[in-house]
């Protein structure tokens, strides 16, 4: 089949690709422009119409790059530049690689569907079915994936963010790049005398900014407190024995006297183990009976030969009492995945990582007598299945502890408050966002804050935080969508290959 021509030659879509990344970057925090979304992906739609597969790898590749180049330079900020290309190069690569797809859309919905009004309906559907399949593919792929930067997380501060809470944030990212491409779809069909031809964008866009958020039900409310040390907890911070441990402690002093239901630590809060170390779980139990309140602190723990990033609810006599081990662990952060290979390409880098966490099993939930509180440590948040699996075990509030010292100076730590709020609003539940030195924040189920500790900061909050019972639609839909997604695009594109294919002249088939 002899392909479309161009909207844009090679010379023009490459820049034009990259601008978008950029444009992309800018809707993330620190900026949080949630509206550039709408220049960022026309740009890079439009740079793949009429491409080759490998003209589409090209622009695909070079929209990637200028996105992850800017969006994860964080991961530049002790380490070197080495982890920050090897991260952005391979989550350009893949993005170009799923581009090929949304050019085959381009091409074939056109020739396997004659009519104006199917390429003004279906093609921006597959469109954004394929846009989504690419941001699941980097999230599962490889080593568990990597699904920062999608879309659907730019909108937390914009008039889409109620969405959240129905479709989740695979399905507001399908929504944005809907309405991009149906725009696109509205400009190439030059029909503006029928006003029909606009109805599409006018529909999507009209029943996207009228849905209110999905009412969960209020459930009553537990005093929390928690507690940003500020300590010394880098990778390479210079800390003498017990000085994370001094430094929640110290912090906690401003709220230890006030009545609480609960004392939150962030992740690595603990630089012992406290099911191990005797003095570390005299401390803990002293604290605990002191404010009269469990503790729900984070360690690293070992049970035989293997480690585990650990947040333990605490009592004070009892010791643990219910835990959650990470399900993913960050790989080369927290463990190499076949170390043997990568220790040989740089082995000086992969050599700093001596531990080697084991992902959990457990589900993301702890009780609190009859209070179900969900979790998820650091990463854990940016990944669909751990808040499906809290949401499954009933919390009715989410705590995550993070911990964000090997990032000081970047705007790494708010790009993951970004998702704790989507995950609020997703969730219909209020969430305690905890970090050894911030940004912390209790976010409502709105997703407003409601309380916070600026970065760099030793502090400490005690809040009166919303229960809120009820499944959202996000939760009971979120891994079906996901399947409609990955495998309903793949199948529909497959099916319009072929029918263009079979509709094509003999004389083009072969």
């Amino acid at each position: 089949m002899p392909r479309q021509r161009a909207l844009l030659p090679l010379w023009a879509a490459v820049p034009a690709s990259v601008m978008g990344g950029l444009a992309l970057t800018t809707a993330f925090p620190a900026l949080s422009w949630w509206p550039m979304v709408f220049v960022a992906i026309p740009l890079a739609l439009v740079s793949l119409i009429g491409r080759s597969a490998g003209g589409a790898f090209l622009v695909g590749t070079a929209y990637g790059a200028a996105f992850f180049l800017v969006n994860v330079s964080f991961t530049a900020r002790y380490l070197g530049p080495v982890p920050w290309l090897a991260l952005s190069v391979l989550e350009a690569v893949l993005t170009g690689a799923a581009a090929i797809l949304i050019t085959w859309a381009y091409r074939w919905v056109p020739r396997a569907l004659r009519g104006t009004w199917l390429r003004l309906i279906v093609l921006p559907l597959l469109v954004a079915g394929l846009w989504v399949l690419r941001e699941q593919w980097v999230g599962t792929f490889p080593y568990g994936g990597f699904p920062w930067g999608r879309v659907g997380v730019t909108q937390v501060n914009g008039p889409f963010a109620p969405l959240l809470s129905w479709i989740g944030m695979s399905g507001v990212s399908f929504v944005v790049v809907l309405l991009c491409a149906s725009a696109i779809e509205y400009v190439r069909a030059r029909r503006f005398r029928d006003v029909r031809t606009i109805v599409p964008v006018v529909l999507v866009a009209g029943v996207a900014l009228a849905t209110p958020a999905f009412a969960t039900t209020a459930a009553g409310t537990l005093r929390i407190g928690s507690v940003q040390g500020n300590g010394p907890a880098g990778y390479f911070d210079q800390r003498s024995r017990g000085a994370l441990l001094d430094a929640q402690l110290k912090a906690t002093e401003a709220i230890a006297d006030d009545r609480m239901d609960l004392l939150v630590w962030p992740e690595g809060g603990i630089d012992s183990d406290p099911t191990a170390n005797r003095t570390t779980a005299a401390t803990l139990d002293t604290l605990s009976n002191r404010i009269g309140a469990p503790l729900l602190v984070n360690a690293a723990t070992a049970r035989g030969d293997r480690y585990f990033n650990t947040s333990m609810l605490w009592e004070s006599g009892k010791g643990v009492v219910a835990s959650y081990d990470k399900i993913h662990p960050v790989p080369f952060g927290e463990y190499v995945p076949d170390r043997p290979f990568f220790a040989a390409l740089a082995p000086d880098l992969i050599n700093l990582i001596q531990r080697e966490y084991t992902p959990g099993t457990a589900e993301p939930v702890v009780e609190l007598g009859d209070t179900p509180i969900g979790l998820a440590i650091c990463f854990d948040v940016i990944y669909d299945d751990v808040v499906w699996a809290a949401s499954d075990g009933g919390a009715q509030v989410f705590v995550y502890q993070t911990n964000n010292a090997d990032f000081r100076g970047t705007d790494e730590n708010l790009q993951q408050l970004a998702f704790a709020r989507a995950r609020a609003i997703e969730t219909g539940r209020a969430v305690v966002n905890i970090s050894t030195v911030g940004t912390s924040q209790v976010i409502a189920p709105t997703g407003e804050v409601i309380d916070g500790i600026a970065a760099d900061t030793a502090g400490a909050m005690l809040t009166e935080v919303p229960l809120r019972t009820g499944t959202t639609a996000a939760m009971l839909v979120g891994p079906a969508l996901h399947a409609v997604f990955a495998w309903g695009s793949l199948i529909v594109l497959l099916a319009v290959g072929v029918a263009a294919r079979l509709r094509a002249p003999r004389r083009d088939r072969a």
